[in-house]
């Protein structure tokens, strides 16, 4: 770099930059041409001139992500040097600055994992560029890696904050570095208790090992390391425990690997193609909802209240269309709005996820009044048994969802708690035992469901209990309502209190 160009970076004097320019019009074009060189935009960010990096970022973006000698970029020397406000201009122009890998494919992001968040710019970070999270170093190690061996607490826990709210969570804190330990293993190693609570909180696996075969609670016992001990130490059978493990991890390998194949292209479309597909699946879902709400011919009309049948043969509310002809229609009609519905999810997963949530019930709820809407008018038994198969499919289909992190586990706790099996034996029969056991059945979805969220939980079957007393009350009266609403709470709080209890137990028995 010519001298008096360095000068200039120096001191910082835009006026010398022109004069420079005005002689050497290709001054700029000849460092950019070079692979590894220190640009006047390296000196200028080294130095803390503001105004003369925010020219040289105006005049040639591109040197931005040079890297000079020692492998590192302008925004590598920005935040080495603490200049806070240099590198939240930077990162206004161009967020991905953050990801820019240099010595030892080390990123800004990955530095402040180490040296610690002294100028508190992990927050701006994360915010500008969630994904930077994921970068990896030529050791495979991400920012928790770093933060973990550098027992930088406050860094994992501004990173576990982040990591909550994104879908890619479990990838990122299981991920194992060269030596196939993942960010729990080096908190159980240097006996870190308050990390491993943090991870262990964010889904880590505590079964993982490395490639020594040792798991993180193995690590805590060769050190010897009593904290870390008890908070890993399981209080199941080991073999139960990990039998447990590898069907679990088994299951969700497949389900993940079969959703990649039928979802890669649809995550990689482009935003104006993804908005056209969502217009079109809605105009989809929209027809097939409003061929539920008006079937062909009407329903069966009357004007009793004390009977259910109508003055013309048929049950009050039902569809006037033959059995045959009312299958023909609706299992079409049916299975139209099931793929229209699980592409609309597959097309959300881009969004915020708050957003995504947020759509996915709405979704649910769409669903659940769809197919509630062709129970109640099937013509026969029959037909309605036809339906409820197919309501089975769907929550099923809904649940391989969740599992490939594709819908929000309250959606399917929506779809559940009307779809489950329950429907075949809560709905068309009087026999109370029958019905009991249906919402029996239902309770347990709320357990598979939300066994691990106790708040999240109650609300739900509070709230689903409430609607069932109150359709008690103002609907058919029945005590029967109640009596299943009170056996479905009643077992979810007893279910939460025996989780309490057995938790209680094994604290007491790891501090013994």
């Amino acid at each position: 770099m010519d001298e008096s160009l360095r000068t200039a970076a120096c001191t910082g004097n835009v006026r010398e930059l022109y004069n420079l320019i005005q002689g050497d019009g290709n001054i700029l074009r000849r460092l950019d041409e070079v692979e590894f060189v220190n640009t006047p935009l390296h000196v200028a960010a080294e130095e803390g001139c503001i105004g003369f990096v925010m020219e040289i970022m105006n005049l040639k973006p591109s040197l931005a992500r040079k890297l000079n000698q020692q492998g590192l970029s302008p925004m590598h020397l920005a935040v080495k040097k603490g200049h806070k406000e240099m590198v939240l201009r930077l990162l206004e122009i161009d967020k991905d600055l953050v990801r820019i890998r240099g010595k030892k494919g080390k990123t800004p992001l990955h530095y402040i994992s180490k040296v610690g968040d002294q100028d508190g710019l992990l927050d701006s970070f994360l915010e500008a560029c969630p994904d930077s999270i994921r970068d990896v170093t030529t050791r495979n190690r991400t920012c928790l890696h770093i933060a973990v061996r550098n027992r930088r607490l406050d860094i994992l826990q501004v990173m576990i904050r982040t990591l909550r709210k994104k879908d890619y969570c479990r990838e990122v804190v299981n991920r194992k570095d060269e030596d196939g330990n993942t960010a729990l293993h080096i908190a159980a190693n240097d006996n870190q208790p308050q990390m491993l609570k943090l991870l262990l909180e964010c889904k880590a696996d505590k079964h993982a090992t490395n490639h020594d075969g040792l798991t993180a609670l193995d690590l805590a016992h060769q050190h010897d390391n009593k904290e870390s001990i008890s908070i890993l130490r399981d209080c199941f059978r080991p073999g139960v425990s990990n039998f447990e493990h590898k069907l679990k991890r088994q299951v969700t390998e497949y389900i993940s690997k079969t959703s990649s194949l039928i979802f890669e292209d649809m995550d990689n479309i482009s935003g104006e193609d993804r908005s056209t597909l969502l217009v079109i699946l809605g105009l989809l879902l929209t027809t097939t909802y409003q061929t539920a709400l008006s079937p062909p011919g009407g329903v069966s009309q009357g004007q009793s209240s004390s009977t259910s049948t109508s003055t013309d043969g048929g049950k009050i509310g039902t569809s006037v269309m033959q059995q045959d002809t009312f299958l023909v229609l609706y299992i079409p009609t049916y299975i139209a709005f099931l793929v229209a519905f699980f592409l609309t999810l597959a097309l959300l997963k881009p969004f915020p996820r708050g957003f995504r949530t947020s759509l996915q019930i709405l979704l649910a709820l769409l669903a659940v009044c769809f197919i509630q809407s062709i129970c109640f008018i099937s013509p026969t038994y029959l037909a309605f048994k036809v339906i409820a198969i197919f309501s089975i499919l769907f929550f099923i289909l809904t649940m391989l969802m969740f599992i490939a992190c594709r819908v929000s586990k309250l959606s399917v706790s929506i779809l559940g708690s009307y779809l489950s099996p329950s429907v075949l034996f809560a709905i068309g029969t009087q026999n109370i035992e029958l019905i009991m056991l249906g919402y029996v059945i239902q309770g347990c979805w709320f357990f598979v469901l939300l066994y691990d969220e106790f708040w999240e939980g109650s609300i739900i079957v509070i709230g689903y209990c409430s609607y069932m007393v109150m359709f008690a009350l103002i609907g058919p009266n029945d005590p029967q309502w109640s009596l299943c609403a009170s056996i479905v709470l009643g077992s979810w709080f007893f279910f939460n209190l025996c989780r309490f209890c057995i938790k209680q137990c094994c604290k007491r028995c790891n501090n013994a």
